[in-house]
């Protein structure tokens, strides 16, 4: 019968019944030390999560990602398009530190980590256990029909769900438009934004979509890291395992009898209470081993320390450990996959922070004016161009003058000097002149260099085009 219901699981997943429908979770409230973790790491992570838009640093905003109006604050540092090969590489560190985390720790991020097991397990699941209870109280509500308890409590329950994921659509917009803008949209009246208040429903329609009904669907199926995990994991990888060597013994896992001596019978350590099951968030038994739907969330480690401890045999039945520290009790060791991935990791943090280093705070563009030949007269070259600045700093910067490096000329800036405004881009026009004599081919690359105040602060490269022949 146990050969028969684990191959059964293999077939299908917790949340499917045997008819191909849904089967909706009730996981028992955890309670024991890791989950006491979580909840620690949940809540700095949660207030860093809402509070971050609302953060300034010299006047930026400390996580903003504007892909409207392509406005990009990390940590408080402005970044623009023209810095995109800095978001390349920051994306290449993160998958390979994610890859890195993943060979050696598993899934650990979904259960520690990840805003939607967060959210789930940590805000919305709590609402639900203080409005309807613990898992044999929600069962049975669900069970029972639509009297007044069950109107009220689920009516009750959805108003809060639809709260609280207003406030996080609020929270997101914050990190697309600014914390600003949303707080001033807070306080205008809803007939001013209409447009805006209606994207914003719909971003809660869509947030409580997730935690009322798809939940834990999304580490299932929607999320491409538990795909992930598959491919990377091996047996030396340390995940939320059950240890079967102990917990199986010779003859397999066993009900706790009084006055009988598991060890003479051959039944391991496991008492098979089925507490493991109750707890998983997404409704697996651990005991089948390693599963995609795992997220390292930890509940059933707390379920069975509490099992192992009133049963009098030891703790962590159920606990962080290797395939390899089970069956062959070995420790963790750094392999050669490892230590490739970490030199990898390496080099991509020390590529982007020798980029962010030497990353300009101002950056300059000058094009030739498109259609616009070269003007010549009986002992100059002159060209028209287009030139635009980038100011990334928090300041303003005033009084910028154009001038030649490489060659001898002169630049006639339309309008006299620049001024740009801090985080702002200004456009202008220009005329550059050089004597025929100092030319050496009709077509040179120009060094300019852009100044304020009489100080350098950045240079660019053009191009200058004459005629074939200079004389």
């Amino acid at each position: 019968m146990e050969k028969e219901t684990k191959e059964r699981f293999r077939d299908s997943i917790g949340t499917i019944d045997e008819s191909g429908k849904r089967n909706f979770i009730f996981p028992k409230k955890p309670n024991g030390r890791f989950y006491n973790y979580r909840t620690f790491v949940s809540w700095i992570l949660l207030a860093f999560l809402i509070g971050a838009p609302f953060i300034k640093i010299k006047g930026n905003q400390f996580l903003l990602f504007n892909v409207i109006e392509r406005k990009f604050h990390i940590f408080g540092f402005p970044f623009w398009p023209q810095d995109f090969h800095l978001l390349v590489i920051s994306m290449l560190v993160s998958v390979v530190f994610v890859i890195l985390f993943t060979v050696v720790f598993g899934r650990i991020f979904c259960g520690w980590m990840c805003p939607q097991t967060i959210f789930m397990e940590m805000v919305f699941r709590k609402v639900e256990y203080l409005i309807e209870g613990d898992r044999s109280k929600q069962i049975k509500l669900d069970k029972q029909k639509w009297n007044a308890e069950k109107i009220r409590k689920r009516v009750l329950k959805w108003f809060v769900f639809f709260i609280i994921s207003f406030i996080i659509s609020n929270v997101f917009l914050a990190y697309i438009i600014g914390s600003d803008r949303v707080l001033g949209y807070i306080t205008d009246s809803p007939a001013k934004h209409v447009s805006t208040l209606i994207y914003l429903l719909a971003f809660t329609g869509v947030f409580y979509f997730i935690f009322a009904w798809f939940r834990e669907q999304v580490c299932i199926i929607v999320c491409p890291y538990g795909r992930l995990q598959g491919v990377l994991l091996d047996n030396k990888s340390i995940n939320v395992a059950y240890d079967h060597v102990r917990g199986e013994g010779e003859n397999g896992r066993k009900k706790l009898r009084k006055n009988e001596n598991r060890e003479e019978l051959g039944n391991g350590d496991c008492i098979d209470c089925k507490q493991c099951v109750q707890v998983c968030p997404t409704g697996i038994d651990i005991r089948n081993g390693t599963q995609l739907e795992c997220i390292n969330c930890t509940a059933c480690i707390d379920a069975c320390d509490e099992i192992m401890d009133k049963s009098g045999f030891d703790k962590g039945l159920i606990r962080y450990a290797s395939e390899d520290n089970i069956e062959k009790k070995e420790i963790f060791k750094f392999n050669a996959r490892l230590i490739a991935y970490s030199a990898i990791l390496t080099i991509l943090i020390g590529v982007l922070i020798t980029m962010l280093f030497l990353r300009n705070d101002v950056e300059a563009t000058v094009l030739r004016l498109p259609g616009q030949t070269f003007q010549s007269t009986a002992t100059t070259i002159k060209n028209v161009y287009t030139i635009k600045l980038i100011n990334k700093t928090t300041e303003d910067i005033e009084d910028v003058d154009i001038k030649l490096i490489s060659h001898e000329g002169k630049v006639d800036l339309v309008g006299g000097h620049l001024n740009i405004a801090k985080q702002a881009l200004q456009g202008g026009t220009l005329f550059i002149e050089i004597d025929k004599k100092d030319l050496n081919s009709s077509k040179e690359k120009l060094k300019i260099g852009i100044y304020s105040k009489g100080k350098l602060i950045e240079t660019t490269t053009t191009n200058f085009t004459g005629p074939l022949k200079i004389k």
